[in-house]
């Protein structure tokens, strides 16, 4: 096979985290190449949107520890960028302190914040109202400001990120489909629509399209559950009030999750518009392409009705409304897919899988723990919850 053809590694899937992957392991001198079956910077499987939420508190103290270690590379990324990628405007929980989410527990979780000496200001829910102008909260809803969380301006970040691929130089391919990932003790056969590839490794960032890759090894697929998110946005009305980045923990109705979360203006924009969303776990997609764009309306009344009822700053008639994919494990408790897949298939200890979860907070971290797993088949993480065990009989 032709030079050209043959490469140390290949990350397939050209988002976030496959971005960042190829970038450290092409900084350890590595020949990369990383393609992506939409084109990059697309906004088609999960990283739609200007903003994502950037917290470091987590209810798991393992998951807290990552998010930790990924704060100070955010400032590398900044620092080799010139561009600030996390705003820091606050992270407010509040609510039912005791109801467990696919987000967390704020009881627990401010349990972990304690353990960890991570400063947080703990709020009644009449002290959220006078600081923040929410009305008319449940009389029992409270919940904790920390500080350094916020929001991360995505489309800078993925921006930064092919900038660094393109300094290191990593060859980035697309619009170009990976039909089969081919694991074997000698290294792995990498086949797409346009070539056939050979590389030493391969991380496959696929996210909502990893299962195809994985499925003809015949060990089973990831646990993953592919989800349409309303995306609704407001026009803020300007009464002056800095708030944070906001998510209400309530309970459940029979209908949906009855998750609700909130980004302020972004600061990198001058356009004056919130975006919030229903954080609804409720009929996953049989495949990712049957995603429309087009939120449920009932999905946009709901995140409206929370609005007349709850946050007088913002006109709850929608500017615009879209969705975004959420692709997620089954079980909450594992957050993520990160690991080799040594064990599932011949040869699976040169591929590496990261897939699932709300990641793009640790896009930096889990970059560089891929490129570890690949260079070092170790790393001084702990991600043993997130490892690919626990497979599903493949869906046909």
């Amino acid at each position: 096979m032709s030079a050209e053809k043959h490469f140390d590694v290949i990350v397939v899937g050209g988002g976030p985290v496959g971005l960042s992957a190829a970038w450290r392991s092409a900084a350890g001198g590595a020949r990369v190449l990383v393609t992506d079956r939409f084109g990059f910077l697309n906004e088609s499987c999960g990283s739609s949107g200007g903003e994502r939420h950037w917290r470091v508190q987590y209810t798991q103290p393992d998951i807290f520890r990552l998010t930790l270690a990924t704060a100070p590379l955010w400032k590398e990324l900044e620092a080799d960028t010139g561009r600030t990628l996390v705003h820091e405007l606050g992270s407010l929980w509040f609510g039912d302190t005791h109801v467990p989410t696919n987000e967390g527990h704020i009881a627990d979780t401010a349990a972990a914040m304690d353990e960890l000496s991570v400063p947080y200001e703990w709020l009644s829910g009449k002290e959220i109202e006078r600081r923040y102008g929410f009305r008319d909260l449940p009389a029992h809803f409270e919940g904790f400001l920390q500080p350094s969380g916020g929001a991360i301006d995505v489309r800078g970040t993925l921006a930064a990120l092919v900038r660094q691929c393109h300094l290191n130089g990593v060859r980035m391919q697309s619009p170009e489909r990976i039909l089969a990932v081919e694991p074997g003790q000698d290294g792995v056969v990498v086949r797409s629509d346009r070539a056939t590839y050979r590389a030493d490794k391969v991380v496959l960032a696929a996210n909502a399209h990893v299962n195809e890759l994985i499925r003809p090894w015949g060990a089973g697929e990831l646990d993953l559950h592919t989800y349409e998110m309303a995306l609704v946005t407001l026009r803020d009305r300007g009464d002056g009030v800095r708030r944070p980045f906001w998510f209400a923990f309530q309970e459940p109705t029979a209908e949906d999750t009855n998750l609700f979360y909130g980004f302020p203006p972004n600061p990198w924009s001058n356009d004056g518009l919130a975006r919030l969303g229903p954080d609804f776990e409720v009929d996953a997609l049989a495949d990712a392409d049957l995603a429309t764009g087009r939120p449920r309306p009932a999905h946009v009344e709901r995140v409206s009705g929370w609005v007349r009822a709850h946050l007088p700053w913002l006109d709850p008639e929608p500017v615009s409304t879209g969705t975004c994919l959420a692709v997620l494990p089954g079980d909450p408790q594992r957050q993520f897919y990160l690991g080799t897949a040594e064990g599932l298939v011949e040869g699976g200890e040169n591929v590496v899988v990261a897939a699932g979860g709300w990641a793009f907070k640790l896009v930096p971290l889990f970059g560089r723990i891929c490129a570890d797993l690949l260079s070092r088949g170790k790393t001084e993480h702990d991600i043993a919850r997130h490892a690919l065990t626990g497979l599903r009989a493949a869906v046909q």
